[in-house]
């Protein structure tokens, strides 16, 4: 009974596969108000088969675990299984359908050299090729302007300009959100990824790049905070016995701490003259949004105050600041600024320095007493030199000059940060400021973050407390 079952499956979706080039050449299908046909056709093969693909893999799962189980369908799943069978015979009649008449059109010369009405005599250019495959992650969409070129006209309140195109109505993809009264659509999950790659990838701000979030599933973090160190007198020690001597136990002792992810979001409003200009729409709607997202994101790192956003360090208990010294001049860098911040560093040889590019004038005149430069021009491993061996990162995050945090020490091990797990949720209005000739676009990230410790620990030797964050104080 399983096996035949599983043949029946398997036969029903066997024609799903990959687009051929005839379907490439006729693949993008519109439809108007009614259904009918507009543009080229009535159905889209790429959205069929991507919804026959989804319920052969609904079908085989459900099939794999009863023969795990070695029992037969309960009825239940019987039922689910009839209806799944039912609907995957249903689009492979349609696929086929929309198949024969492609090769119909294919045949009697779409898109080849020949004659028209009216163009007598004149040689027809064949229809260019689409280099793309539509694929469940691009939503059989090319890009991110032709997918809000779609969206664009799919507002019935457009009168004789609406079309629906069926692209947007493939449920593995893109999706109408229920109960939302601006009417948007998901944007498909390649163009959602690239956002997500463009604000976490590397060499995009030197903030992200010392900091990655980790991806959850959950809007809150729930984790255990240890302010314990291996030279305490408390939490998990080690200790020396003689032959025979009781062992004395020891124990970790941690703190429940929870990080919330807040919601940072992009709206933005783009005009229709803008999406006719494709070129414009991909630059606007992916490199500047994750570069707005991105900032934001980076800059909580360091200054958020934990309310619905990151807890940033500088904020935080957990920072060390260095007070001036005596007599300091306004707006100044010391050696002796330096050395301190260095000494209150856990683990100095994984830090790094954060400052922002206006105290370079005033790094490069560092020395000792007998004229050795603190800081090094080693450009090629650290771009903006070295001090005191550790790479310097210049950056616009840090303040300015003479105030708190033109100067930090971080090491990037003491904080941690999460990012809901499904990267992004982006979406496109049909209906938003439809009366004004506007587009609308939102992103919605969820990033948290806080300072591993909640204060500074006691040293080994000692009495100057340590931490994984130290920012030189204001120097007014």
């Amino acid at each position: 009974m399983r096996k035949f079952m599983l043949l029946a499956t398997g036969s029903a979706v066997a024609s799903i596969g990959a687009m051929s080039a005839v379907e490439r050449r006729h693949g993008r299908y519109m439809r108007g108000p009614e259904g009918h046909q507009g543009g080229g056709g009535s159905v889209n093969i790429a959205v069929l088969r991507t919804e026959a693909q989804r319920i052969s893999t609904r079908v085989q799962a459900r099939l794999d675990k009863a023969e795990g189980e070695n029992r037969d369908l309960t009825a239940e799943e019987q039922a689910d299984h009839d209806k799944d069978m039912a609907e995957a015979n249903g689009l492979k009649n349609r696929i086929d359908r929309a198949q024969a008449s492609i090769d119909l059109a294919s045949g009697v010369g779409s898109g080849a050299t020949g004659t028209t009405p009216g163009t007598a005599g004149q040689q027809q250019q064949p229809r260019p090729r689409i280099t793309f495959t539509a694929t469940p992650e691009n939503g059989g969409f090319a890009n991110l302007a032709e997918f809000a070129q779609a969206v664009r006209v799919a507002n019935p309140a457009a009168g004789q300009n609406f079309r629906l195109d069926d692209r947007l109505a493939a449920p593995a993809n893109v999706h109408m959100e229920q109960g939302d009264a601006a009417g948007s659509y998901l944007v498909p999950a390649e163009f959602r990824q690239q956002i997500v790659n463009l604000v976490f990838d590397d060499g995009n701000d030197p903030i992200m790049d010392l900091i990655s979030p980790d991806p959850t599933a959950s809007n809150r973090v729930v984790g255990l905070g240890d302010m314990t160190t291996p030279w305490g007198s408390s939490g998990i020690r080690a200790a020396w016995r003689s032959e025979g001597e009781q062992m004395q136990p020891s124990r970790m002792e941690l703190t429940p701490r929870e990080t919330k992810l807040g919601e940072l979001y992009a709206f933005v409003l783009a005009t229709e003259e803008l999406l006719e200009d494709a070129p414009r729409v991909s630059t606007l709607l992916t490199t500047h949004a994750a570069s707005a997202i991105r900032w934001k994101a980076a800059d909580a790192f360091m200054y958020g105050d934990g309310v619905e956003k990151p807890l940033g360090w500088l904020e935080s208990l957990a920072t060390i600041m260095v007070a001036k010294e005596g007599g300091q001049a306004a707006a100044s860098i010391v050696r002796q600024n330096i050395a301190k911040m260095f000494s209150r560093m856990i683990m100095p040889t994984q830090a790094s320095w954060l400052a922002n590019s206006d105290t370079l004038p005033a790094l490069m005149e560092l020395k000792t007493d007998a004229g050795v430069p603190l800081w090094y021009p080693n450009y090629q491993a650290a771009p903006g030199g070295t001090l005191l061996g550790r790479p310097v990162i210049f950056n616009e995050h840090s303040r300015s000059i003479g105030q708190y945090g033109d100067l930090q020490f971080v090491n990037p091990n003491g904080y941690e940060a999460f990012r809901k797990q499904n990267g992004v949720s982006f979406a496109d209005s049909i209906h938003l400021y439809f009366d004004y000739n506007i587009r609308a676009f939102r992103w919605v990230f969820r990033i948290g973050g806080q300072p591993v410790l909640g204060k500074p620990v006691a040293p080994a030797q000692g009495a100057n407390t340590k931490s994984h964050f130290v920012a030189l104080a204001e120097r007014a």
